[in-house]
């Protein structure tokens, strides 16, 4: 089982701050470290709405513009991570972050739950993996079965690792189904992990282990009471040890006991957690977890209006963003469509950043 150090963005564009992240992630069980290669232009309209931070109120767009850094930054890190005897992972929110995430050679790409749906994202990777051998792991937070065929029919099956997941900050460990693992990856035909929010360090990771999970991301940090934005939900070093530390106990007990090893491990973890164990395996139906069902069409991408526009007008592909709606934007319609919307015109005026729908458009073969 892999385990991913979620190290995001928590560094905040301090280099070594990065490093101490680094170190914290080798020194504790990590096998991967993972970072976002943010820019905020290819995640949220500018309009999308506030975050709530210690230092006060601020919109959320600028919160992530100060999340940015170069290229060079990433290079470094990549670089003492293999001094370290890690691999690098990295998420790309957009066209120019996967370009520039390939001009490092990256040990793998992560595609983060929000852009399952990132129907450009996906293609471009998908043609870079037709001439460069380089494993996905995509995450399937707050989406359907529907969704995860989707995005597997552009970028394949091979060496592709689909990671179950909860889209929300804690997720509630009682939530997360993991009957689901088996199912996901016989379903699909790939590997199935677990990428992490609960707090737990040691219940949701262990029930995964036990139901077969073969690779597991949680987010790391070196305070809990640091100003990054998933610094809360992270681990520390001695609790990312501890979870290091019960996964390969896991594995241990697979080599003893083989098939047996799944009941035998509940059973351990039943003495400690009781009844969740039960109700962190779930019925294995995939389903919109409730904590994320609100989020649905929100968190995940839609079609956005980056100008205010005119009827009559005629819709040109800079017109339109494929943009995470969050906070109080209207969402818009599936990225699928965003081609087919290009040099419609539009029925009414609209407004910058409004979701775009069917009734605002004639469209003309």
């Amino acid at each position: 089982m892999k385990i991913i150090a979620e190290i995001g963005t928590s560094h905040g564009g301090n280099l070594e701050k990065a490093r101490k992240l680094i170190d914290c992630a080798a020194e504790n069980g990590a096998d991967f470290v993972k970072f976002q290669w943010v820019y905020a232009d290819e995640i949220l309209h500018p309009e999308t709405g506030f975050v709530n931070l210690p230092g006060g109120k601020i919109p959320l767009y600028d919160r992530f513009r100060e999340l940015e850094v170069s290229p060079d930054f990433f290079k470094e890190c990549m670089v003492y991570a293999h001094s370290k005897g890690l691999r690098f992972m990295c998420s790309p929110f957009g066209l120019r972050s996967l370009e520039e995430l390939f001009s490092i050679h990256p040990d793998a790409v992560k595609i983060a739950s929000p852009e399952l749906n990132h129907i450009p994202l996906l293609k471009k990777l998908a043609e870079y993996r037709k001439t460069h051998d380089i494993p996905v792991i995509l995450s399937s937070g707050v989406s359907k079965l529907c969704d995860i065929e989707e995005a597997l029919s552009i970028l394949g099956r091979n060496d592709i690792t689909l990671l179950h997941c909860i889209t929300s900050y804690p997720a509630p460990e009682e939530e997360y189904n993991l009957s689901l693992i088996p199912n996901l990856s016989a379903i699909f035909g790939v590997p199935c992990g677990v990428s992490d929010h609960s707090l737990d360090p040691v219940l949701v990771p262990s029930v995964a282990a036990a139901a077969g999970s073969t690779m597991i991301e949680k987010h790391i940090t070196l305070s809990k009471e640091t100003d990054g934005l998933d610094d809360p939900v992270a681990l520390t070093g001695e609790q990312f040890a501890l979870m290091s530390h019960c996964i390969r106990q896991c594995e241990a007990v697979f080599r003893q006991y083989g098939e047996n090893a799944k009941d035998y491990i509940l059973r351990q973890l039943e003495e400690e957690y009781g009844e969740r164990v039960k109700k962190v395996l779930g019925d294995g139906i995939k389903k919109l977890a409730p904590a994320e069902e609100a989020n649905y069409g929100r968190t995940n991408r839609s079609l956005h209006f980056m100008r205010a526009m005119k009827a009559g007008e005629t819709i040109k592909a800079q017109d339109i963003g494929v943009l995470r709606t969050e906070k109080v934007l209207t969402p818009g319609i599936h990225p699928r469509y965003l081609e087919t919307i290009t040099g419609a015109t539009l029925t009414q005026n609209v407004t910058n950043g409004e979701g775009v729908q069917w009734k605002h458009l004639i469209i003309r073969n």
